[in-house]
């Protein structure tokens, strides 16, 4: 054993070791600096932990108030902006009441019936695909609706096995409000074993399409949706195809099919492509073969289209476009993406490859000037719409939410309006994501982007694109009373608060979301 591995002369203090004791204790602070460090930790120490308590404490509180009731009617949703408009008496908006239940579609009798079944279930595309979501009557898409302005049209909506309920929206429509089909809003969803049934009178032609407006941002993207296309009164316009884009776990297709669709065209015919994006996202088209014209933009014709032939077209969700195309040598393709396309022309003629143009179509000097019926030149409301993102809680879940004005949902706008009010809103997009902006039971007037001023055709839309950064300003009559919600068609994002309301003085609903029904719009 060594000196050192000898416990006893371990524990016997030697000449070396007083010496530096003696050093350690001369190093060492006088007892009162010794003291007032203590105190210095024992206020750190007393600092963090009331931080961390205030900082629990406003966390817990931002979870708390954060909270969605179970049951919540828009009519005590969010806050009232008037739009420098007037404001009743005592501010009370809805005073009188009148229930948005009794704003129902006419009597009589029906140019166009059909029931429509809503079923859960196991379907397979045309090119032979499994899908496992939602039909209608066995399809999805589901059944095409054709009607010619001026027909009542009678829907009976009838839920077998959708398990959250179900309800029908009629996308683009100007209906009566009790015929809107939002869930909460203007009805209660169609339980498993119910039916609801939908009167409207179809007043403009064009291209529209219905979906699922519960748990729409489930229940669209599983299947529940369909076309519904309004010819003129009278007279023939030629052939026509809907070309539905949809996306089924992660498969674009066109009217249901994978791949490339042929639509049998004579060479020398114009045939008018109903293109309508059922996705969440901007849809991108391109023609080759031919040029083609942009004929209507959501429901509404365009003046004076003319002839394009290097450049795409954009189309929001939710969103339509009709196109104009005239086979001429051979087929033309109508490119929609992913894969996907629609081929026009004779039987057996060879479709050109899919090109994608350098440039895109602006809808906002497109065609030529035409009048409107609309007065611009002075308005009884202007609203401000600014989207943008922060962090925060929304129903006691953190994250990176989307604020309308400021706000997370449930403190959303409410826009108010009188009947014949003519409104302007300035919708304005911070957020660093396009969002199409969808408005029920109106059609807006695209005045200017980024404050260019339109000078094209007059631009009618129902579904529009605001992409980061800009900012439109559009304008239209308050003429179709009721409470409407106002969102973006990108449905998960509405889903997650992307929800305003527009709503006429003196009207309430007595529809909640929640509650026994279990409403859900989004």
């Amino acid at each position: 054993m060594t000196a050192t591995d000898n416990p006893a002369e371990r524990a016997t203090p030697s000449a070396g070791s007083d010496n530096h004791a003696q050093a350690t204790a001369d190093l060492a602070p006088e007892p009162s600096g010794g003291a007032e460090a203590a105190g210095w930790r024992s206020w750190l120490r007393w600092g963090a932990a009331v931080l961390s308590v205030v900082l629990v404490g406003t966390l817990g509180y931002l979870w708390f108030d954060s909270r969605v009731p179970s049951t919540l009617s828009v009519m005590e949703m969010g806050y009232a902006d008037w739009g420098g408009g007037a404001v009743p008496a005592g501010g009370h908006q809805h005073a009188g009441g009148i229930s948005v239940a009794g704003l129902t579609g006419p009597a009589g009798t029906p140019a166009v019936s059909l029931s429509l079944t809503a079923r859960a279930e196991t379907f397979t595309l045309p090119t032979g695909e499994r899908v496992e979501g939602y039909t209608l009557n066995h399809a999805s898409p589901g059944p095409e609706i054709r009607a010619r302005v001026g027909d009542l049209v009678q829907v009976e909506l009838v839920n077998e096995s959708v398990p959250d309920g179900v309800a029908l929206h009629w996308h683009g429509v100007r209906v009566p409000n009790a015929e809107d089909g939002v869930a909460g809003v203007t009805q209660d969803a169609v339980p498993i074993g119910g039916r609801h049934t939908y009167r409207f009178v179809v007043s403009d032609a064009g291209t529209y399409w219905y979906h699922s407006h519960q748990v729409s941002h489930e229940q669209v993207k599983g299947g529940l949706f369909g076309a519904l296309v309004v010819a003129p009164a009278a007279g023939d316009a030629g052939p026509d195809v809907v070309a539905q884009v949809h996306t089924y776990d992660g498969r674009r297709t066109v009217q249901g099919a994978t791949g490339s669709l042929s639509v049998p065209s004579p060479a020398g015919v114009a045939t008018r492509v109903r293109v309508v994006n059922t996705d969440n996202g901007p849809l991108r088209l391109s023609v080759t073969g031919a040029p083609y014209r942009v004929v209507a933009v959501d429901g509404h014709d365009l003046h004076g289209p003319s002839d394009v032939s290097d450049r795409g077209l954009s189309v929001a969700a939710g969103g339509r476009v009709d196109l104009l195309v005239t086979p001429v040598g051979g087929a033309v393709r109508v490119d929609l993406g992913a894969g996907s396309s629609l081929v026009v022309g004779p039987s057996g003629a060879a479709a050109p490859a899919a090109v994608t143009p350098a440039t895109m179509l602006d809808l906002l000097s497109y065609g030529t000037p035409a009048p409107v019926s609309l007065d611009t030149g002075h308005f009884d409301r202007s609203f401000e719409l600014t989207i943008d993102r922060r962090p925060g809680f929304l129903d006691g879940r953190p994250g990176l939410w989307w604020t309308m004005n400021g706000h997370l949902y449930p403190d959303v706008p409410m826009f108010m309006v009188r009947e014949g009010d003519i409104v302007r809103m300035t919708i304005t997009n911070n957020s660093g994501e396009v969002h199409p902006m969808h408005l029920h039971g109106h059609v807006a007037l695209v005045l200017s982007r980024d404050g260019v001023a339109a000078t094209g055709s007059p631009w009618w839309t129902d579904s529009l694109d605001v992409a980061e950064g800009e900012s439109y300003v559009v304008a239209f009559r308050a003429d179709n009373p009721g409470i409407w919600m106002d969102h973006c068609h990108n449905l998960p994002h509405a889903a997650d608060g992307m929800v305003a309301h527009l709503a006429y003085e003196g009207y309430t609903t007595p529809y909640v979301i929640g509650g026994t029904a279990e409403n859900e719009p989004e």
